[in-house]
C-alpha cells in the first residue's frame, strides 16, 4: 500500500500561484509514476500532469501546459505541482495518485492504484 497525502491548497487571486505538494509513504518502491488530477463540482476527475518515478518523464494536459511544472523528490518521496497564471477555471479539488504499472495511459484515473484525499484550490477575486 501507498499513502499519499497533498497539502498546499487554498485560496488565489487570478493571475497568482500556487504550490501543491503530495507525500507518499508505505510501499514506494513500487511506484512508476505520479500524478495530479483535479475535480471541479459537478465534473468528472481530469488529468493535469503526470511524472515518472525514476526518469522524470513528464506528461501534461493542454490546458496548463506553460502555466503548471510537475516535479519530484525522490529522496523525499513528494511530487509537486507549481501552478502559475491561475484562472478562475482552475478552481477543483486537486488529487494526487500513483500507479505501479507502466501500461496504460498517463490521461485516465482508472490506471492509477492509490489516491490522495484531495485539496481545494480556489481561484476568485
Amino acid at each position: 500500500q501507498v499513502q499519499l497525502v497533498e497539502t498546499g491548497g487554498g485560496l488565489v487571486q487570478p493571475g497568482g500561484s500556487l504550490r501543491l505538494s503530495c507525500a507518499a509513504s508505505g510501499r514506494t518502491g513500487s511506484t512508476y509514476a505520479m500524478g495530479w488530477f483535479r475535480q471541479a463540482p459537478g465534473k468528472e476527475r481530469n488529468f493535469i500532469a503526470a511524472i515518472t518515478w525514476s526518469s522524470g518523464n513528464t506528461a501534461y494536459t493542454n490546458s496548463v501546459k506553460g502555466r503548471f511544472t510537475i516535479s519530484r523528490d525522490n529522496a523525499k518521496n513528494t511530487v509537486d505541482l507549481q501552478m502559475n497564471s491561475l484562472k478562475p477555471e482552475d478552481t477543483a479539488v486537486y488529487y494526487c495518485a500513483a500507479r505501479k504499472s507502466p501500461s496504460g495511459s498517463f490521461y485516465y484515473a482508472t490506471y492509477y492504484d492509490y489516491w490522495g484525499q484531495g485539496t481545494q484550490v480556489t481561484v476568485s477575486s
